[in-house]
């Protein structure tokens, strides 16, 4: 009986995590996807013209990824709270900033700086990690997966929300008034605050410091093929989200159809999260992440195939909505299954940087090869190699069967 009231009250404290983890990155990241929204009101601001804005951006693509690690390490060794805190803070701080920038210089400081430098601590390796040490190990798979999920709702909620403030108030008080709205997820840090070490993992091992436990993943062989698919992951994800609203150009549809398109692939990336994270408990991780990135790769190739209309646009997008962030919840298990809990943060950091390398290039490339050629079609056939290869790297890594959770009395 005393068994059952502990477990009854702890539930609540359970679900309390995960509306914190999840609503701060719905926050954040719902807030740092809508910044592609005002490009041209900032150009037509400013007169910088859409290459020199477009830098700061890019510089925040790199630079959100950068964060990860070294936010995660210190995560990891004084708690996620105070890196929650202060990571909110940047990214209200520099969205706010925003409007007042009249030069490159000072949007790469708003922008790629100060705002997408808090989206990176407030971002998914501190909220995961915390996540993974305030609730039971059983649960974890699908924590991350809801975790995901939030950002994925809050890039689904935050980007009509800016519109619908850039009708009323301009694209000033937008910007200003999404800065404010950040705000709203400073009472996570408090729930988020668990120190390094909580009953949860007491099976785990310790924590080491930073460098000797990077330099114990670095020579970790599945840790490196996990990375090395989850820049294939970055890749693909930067490409569709930079680079789909000029497929859907390509195609000769109608502009709408993008926009349908991007919000289509928000939608299923909710599903695609929230299945993955009940998956992971329950078949091994790498095989998992070998069907995704092989799905994605016939679903490209299939759609190369394929008549390019609406329906066959929205049903692509759909698939690879299913897929698009659905990585994340096995490749954090995997890095805590290799190296426990105890510097989850910043390992998983380090692998989300990998990532931004691969979405650095995947928005650049697709560029560059569409200036050459006037079509998209040798980036989709790269697309086709870069999956097939994650798929087949993850194959050799060495993991155990998920055991099989006892039911409770």
């Amino acid at each position: 009986m005393a068994s059952n009231e502990r477990t009854r009250g702890s539930s609540p404290i359970w679900w309390l995590v995960l509306l914190a983890a999840a609503g701060t990155f719905a926050l954040t990241m719902g807030t740092r996807q809508t910044m592609g929204f005002f490009l041209s009101p900032i150009n037509t601001a400013t007169g910088l013209g859409l290459g020199s804005i477009s830098l700061a951006f890019a510089f925040g693509q790199l630079w959100w990824g950068l964060t990860q690690p070294f936010a995660g390490a210190f995560a990891d060794r004084v708690g996620a709270g105070r890196v929650l805190l202060l990571g909110v803070s940047l990214v209200a701080l520099g969205t706010f900033l925003t409007p007042f920038m009249t030069s490159t210089l000072g949007l790469i400081l708003a922008v790629g700086i100060l705002a997408a430098g808090g989206a990176g601590m407030a971002g998914p390796s501190v909220l995961m990690a915390a996540s993974s040490r305030l609730i039971p190990p059983e649960r974890r798979g699908l924590a991350t997966g809801v975790v995901n999920a939030g950002g994925s709702f809050g890039q689904f909620l935050m980007a009509p929300l800016a519109a619908a403030l850039t009708a009323s108030l301009g694209w000033v008080g937008a910007m200003q008034s999404l800065a404010l709205i950040v705000l709203l997820a400073l009472p996570a840090a408090w729930v988020l605050r668990g120190g390094p070490v909580s009953g949860h993992q007491s099976m785990s091992p310790a924590a080491l410091p930073a460098r000797e436990a990077l330099g114990k993943a670095l020579r970790h062989p599945g840790y490196l093929m996990l990375s090395a698919g989850f820049f294939v992951c970055g890749f693909h994800v930067a490409f569709l989200a930079t680079h789909l609203p000029g497929v859907v150009a390509a195609c000769g549809l109608p502009a709408p159809v993008g926009a349908w398109a991007l919000g289509v692939i928000g939608l299923f990336n909710i599903v695609g999260s929230l299945a993955m994270g009940w998956a992971v408990g329950r078949w091994r991780m790498k095989s998992l992440l070998s069907l995704v990135y092989a799905a994605r790769g016939l679903a490209v190739l299939v759609f190369l195939l394929s008549p390019k209309t609406e329906a066959v646009l929205l049903v692509f997008a759909a698939v690879m909505g299913l897929t698009f962030l659905s990585t994340v919840p096995p490749t954090v298990g995997l890095v805590g299954k290799f190296f426990g809990v105890g510097n989850l943060a910043m390992l998983f950091g380090a692998v989300m940087f990998a990532h931004q390398i691969g979405g650095f290039l995947g928005a650049w490339l697709g560029g560059k090869v569409f200036d050459a050629t006037g079509s998209y079609d040798w980036v989709w056939y790269i697309d086709i190699v870069l999956a097939a290869g994650a798929a087949l790297v993850h194959l050799p890594i060495k993991e155990s069967a998920p055991a099989r959770q006892a039911q409770p009395a």
